[in-house]
């Protein structure tokens, strides 16, 4: 592949390799003897043999001798992770799920060569009893709007021609040659654009500040340290469409004036950094970043610094301290970064899913951007839907649509039919909202005000069978251990917050400790240093405020009414349901259960150690724990 010289080479590359994209973006002109097959190649998938699968294809096609028309192809996340792997087929517009590598033979067969759709591979919607055969047929999508996931499941985010073909690296041609770099600091400004890894600050801003600063260097940080529990957003980012988070950082370089971007990325996204690495290999190889980009006079180089997996390197300072080869810690601002940044010079630190916006804001003009939205909140933002929710996997929706959209319409409601209990938010630094408010929309200000926040986009569903005190016993557990140390209302503060929470989940806590966390809550929140010790209580506090009867039940009766904590836990046989069939009798580890057979069975409570290895032997419900 040669270096693209010009704005207007790139647009006759454009041109050229449009026709890579032909059956996939105007399928329904195509001959039918061609096709392509589209294999999710996101972490999930390949953890379900998808690469197999793939594989599997590769060879069919080539035994088959169908090389010139049948093209296997790896691609992004579809989104629908409850049921990978995914396959979708084009021109015939058909999506696969729960593909095996077995499962790649019948579809061969049947589809490829026999042109017959594998009905037993397609989704089923449960509204109207039937299977669907398209992707937007599919409930799951029909509320989506994918901004920032545009080209995942579209493209093969390993060959940039494709990425070219779909209008990549047009955005920064323009910018370069047609625009001031003022030009497109007040493009994104005026877009509304708000930054997506969970403060919401607006991106133009901070980029004009950074501009605005004199200083021999500056930098462009692409934070990719996603470290929420749950959240796999900028990872499929990452791995479907890494060309777009490149192409947004070397426009913000160009609006700021640096020549240098690091991507700070955990070492646990093995796929996602290989995606980087080849994206990155590819776009310097067609010298689209580098020297003298396209040439317009204008530098940018981009290189990779991973991450040791340290939560509190996903805020900046830490960020910054730690690419710098130093300890993962907060400082305390002002100056920010945008002054004083990355070896003290001007530093924009932006996440992977508004970098990866950028370019489109470019392309399609920020009157159509701040279009979608509400007003404080423009565009969409990507969740990770997880927890006890029917369709787990990756969205994207328009800023203002509610929870109960996503839950119930897109996420298909409760797992197992059980009941909504509540919706976390914003991971371990969120806060649980209730059934009462599922008719919020989802905004930077209305999930304030409802004690949660947007955070990078962590969306746990919780069902009844969700404690709520050792809910936030775990997101304690999780933010005290992560905690840097460095001040000490976070490092002392979220250790007592746990101890206390541990005390009432083993039913040592007492109605002094409910005083004690709500103040010690408090007193974090005011004095922490940095954004983990300041968010650490917060769900703590929105579950005390929203489930403060869980509480009261765990300190006043002992007990657990979602069933949870095993130390509250009081495993009794009912008489009336008891066979004396002994199962439960022999399966007990500590001789806690006795009487004779078909006689009524009882057991002891000083020598119950808890397991429930009774209860679920138990084929006839005699056992309850309470």
């Amino acid at each position: 592949m040669s270096k693209i010289k010009s704005y207007q080479h790139l647009l006759d590359t454009y041109q050229q390799h449009r026709p890579l994209l032909n059956l996939r973006l105007n399928g329904a002109g195509a001959e039918i003897s061609e096709r392509v097959i589209l294999v999710c190649g996101g972490t999930g998938c390949f953890a379900g043999e998808s690469r197999q699968v793939l594989d599997r294809f590769q060879e069919l096609i080539a035994g088959n001798e169908l090389g010139s028309t049948v093209q296997a192809l790896v691609t992004g996340c579809f989104g629908l992770c409850q049921e990978g792997p995914i396959v979708k087929i084009y021109p015939d517009d058909v999506f696969y799920i729960r593909v095996t590598p077995a499962e790649a033979d019948a579809i061969f067969e049947q589809h490829i060569l026999g042109n017959q759709i594998v009905e037993r591979l397609l989704v089923e919607d449960p509204e109207q009893g039937k299977k669907v055969r398209t992707q937007q047929d599919i409930p799951f999508y029909k509320g989506q709007q994918r901004i920032a996931l545009r080209h995942c499941g579209l493209i093969n985010p390993e060959d940039i021609r494709e990425y070219i073909a779909v209008e990549g690296y047009q955005a920064l041609g323009k910018a370069l040659a047609e625009m001031s770099p003022e030009a497109v600091i007040d493009t994104v400004k005026s877009s509304g654009l708000r930054g997506r890894g969970g403060a919401g600050f607006p991106t133009g801003l901070k980029w004009e500040f950074a501009r605005g600063y004199s200083g021999d260097r500056k930098y462009v940080i692409c934070n990719a340290d996603e470290g929420d529990p749950g959240a796999f957003m900028d990872a499929s980012i990452m791995e479907g469409d890494a060309h777009s988070v490149i192409e947004g950082m070397a426009i913000a370089g160009y609006a700021i004036g640096a020549n240098q971007g690091y991507v700070y990325i955990r070492a646990e996204y093995p796929l996602a950094i290989q995606r980087l690495q080849v994206a990155l290999e590819q776009a310097q190889g067609m010298g689209l970043i580098g020297k003298n980009i396209m040439g317009s006079g204008f530098d940018f180089d981009i290189d990779i610094r991973l991450g040791a997996g340290a939560f509190v390197c996903g805020e900046e300072t830490a960020l910054i301290h730690s690419l710098q080869g130093m300890r993962g810690e907060p400082r305390t601002k002002p100056p920010f970064p945008a002054q004083s940044g990355l070896w003290e010079c001007p530093t924009v630190v932006n996440n992977v899913e508004t970098l990866a916006t950028v370019p489109v804001i470019l392309s399609q003009g920020s009157d159509w951007y701040s279009a979608i939205g509400t007003e404080a909140s423009k565009g969409t933002k990507s969740f990770s839907l997880a927890g006890q929710v029917c369709n787990v996997g990756l969205v994207e929706v328009p800023m203002g649509t509610t929870l109960r959209e996503i839950v119930f319409d897109i996420g298909g409601g409760i797992r197992d039919g059980a009941e909504f209990k509540a919706v976390q938010t914003g991971g371990p630094s969120g806060g649980c909202i209730p059934r009462q408010f599922l008719d919020t929309p989802i905004d930077y200000e209305s999930l304030r005000a409802v004690g949660s926040m947007m955070g990078s986009g962590g969306m746990i569903v919780l069902s009844e069978k969700t404690c709520m005190v050792n809910l936030a016993r775990f997101y304690l557990e999780f933010t005290a251990d992560e905690s840097c140390g460095r001040c000490v209302p976070c490092r002392i503060g979220t250790k007592r917050l746990l101890e206390i929470l541990t005390a009432i989940t083993e039913g040592r806590g007492t109605e002094a400790d409910l005083v004690e966390l709500r103040r010690l809550s408090e007193t974090i929140i005011d004095t922490s240093l940095c954004g983990l010790g300041q968010s650490a209580p917060n769900p703590v506090l929105s579950t005390m405020k929203y489930f403060w009867d869980e509480y009261e039940a765990h300190v006043k009766d002992h007990r657990c009414p979602a069933g949870v904590c095993e130390k509250l836990l009081h495993y009794q046989i009912l008489a009336e349901y008891c066979r004396g069939c002994t199962a439960c009798k022999r399966v007990c580890p500590v001789d806690a259960i006795s009487g004779s057979a078909k006689q009524v069975h009882v057991i002891d409570q000083t020598r119950c150690i808890k397991c429930g290895s009774c209860m679920a032997r138990c084929k006839f419900n005699a056992i309850i724990n309470n």
